[in-house]
């Protein structure tokens, strides 16, 4: 059984790579190993820079035996693929969101690594920073009484103005609802249990985009999914939500708000931290008061940390894959809905409980030493 800091493999050296890669070389149960991507320059150009010994290609990546864990953030379309891969090389995965484009290679990920004894865990990770777990305390501390609705806005003109290749995320498994989505559905899930039912409309003002910056800027491309998602959810609990995911506002909000028989809840989703808000009921929103989080800060690449822990103490990391496949679930049947018109779409998944971490919980820590170090 292998001890100490769990080693690192990374299939995937774009914009997002670098708040991994921040987070995963600070922290002592990691140990960053080898980078590869495609561009084999933008792989080596990630090394140097992080002081990453090996730049690679995925598959000399996949055959090293001192890389345990993969940490795929790779593009949507690739994530299943990669993954099982990596599977097939006998490395644990963690991947970018979302889990796959389609249930079927969702389940094929997961029953692959259940049958190799390996195990899958998915962003977001947000679900792990002080500021959701802060709230998870508080709603199970009772500080609402029992939750009762839910009402979530995630809006703005989309990531095209500014975002250097946004082409992908106006391809088929993104958009709004895919990009964007899987931070707000996660939190949902994790704060109030499974979904059991969804209904959606959506809408496509524009049948393409401009990309607004960098060396494709002035490029025309084409806009293949809703842009703009309205939708009604029901959860197993009794919970009602409504949720709107759009790239077409010129204002930008972002709410999560659960509000139960004593009060409402503003979680802070768009990040890891930042304070949770509370409105006594009776109050009419007035008497807002602020309640920070304790804790280390943590950034993305603490679901990475706490995965690789999970890994050594042989049990299920909290951003798992199989919370990520109801997420997934979720989404394809808001989709589908949207897709028919706004019909009822039930939901065949149901994702496990998680348990929130310790207040004290600490991803920089160095919690896995060696067997026999003296540490």
């Amino acid at each position: 059984m292998n001890t100490g800091p769990v080693g690192i493999g990374v299939i995937g050296a774009g914009n997002i790579s670098d708040e991994y890669l921040r987070a995963m070389t600070a922290a002592a149960d990691l140990r960053v190993i080898a980078i590869a991507d495609l561009d084999a320059a933008r792989a080596a150009a990630q090394a140097d820079a992080y002081g990453i010994a090996h730049a690679a290609t995925p598959e000399a990546l996949l055959a090293r035996d001192d890389v345990e864990l993969i940490v795929n953030l790779t593009i949507p379309a690739a994530h299943a693929e990669v993954g099982l891969a990596a599977i097939e090389a006998g490395k644990h995965v963690w991947a970018e969101k979302p889990m796959a484009l389609r249930r079927d290679d969702a389940r094929r990920l997961l029953e692959a690594a259940g049958a190799a004894g390996l195990v899958v865990g998915n962003a977001p990770d947000t679900i792990l920073g002080e500021g959701i777990q802060h709230s998870q305390h508080l709603l199970d501390d009772g500080e609402i009484g029992a939750p009762r609705t839910l009402l979530t806005l995630m809006q703005g003109p989309g990531p095209d103005s500014w975002h250097p290749r946004p082409q992908f995320l106006f391809a088929r498994g993104a958009g709004p609802l895919f990009d964007i989505g899987p931070y707000y559905v996660s939190t949902m899930v994790q704060l109030l249990g499974s979904i059991v039912e969804v209904e959606a409309l959506g809408s496509r003002p524009r049948a393409t985009r401009v990309v607004g910056s960098g060396p494709d800027a002035g490029t025309e491309f084409p806009v293949e999914v809703w842009t703009h998602v309205s939708a009604l959810l029901r959860f197993e609990s009794g919970v009602v939500g409504t949720s709107v995911y759009s790239f077409d506002s010129w204002v930008e909000r972002q709410l999560f708000d659960v509000t139960g028989d004593a009060g409402t809840l503003e979680v802070p989703v768009s990040g890891f931290d930042g304070p949770t808000r509370i409105a006594a009921a009776g109050t009419r929103g007035a008497g807002w008061r602020e309640s920070p989080p304790p804790g280390t800060p943590r950034a993305r690449g603490t679901g990475v940390v706490e995965m690789a822990r999970a890994i050594r103490a042989g049990v299920r990391p909290r951003a798992s894959g199989e919370l990520a496949l109801h997420a997934l679930d979720v989404m394809l049947a808001i989709e589908e809905s949207a897709d028919a018109g706004g019909r009822t779409v039930a939901l065949a998944t149901r994702a496990p409980r998680v348990e929130p971490l310790p207040t004290d919980w600490d991803p920089t820590a160095a919690t896995l030493p060696d067997a026999g170090s003296s540490s």
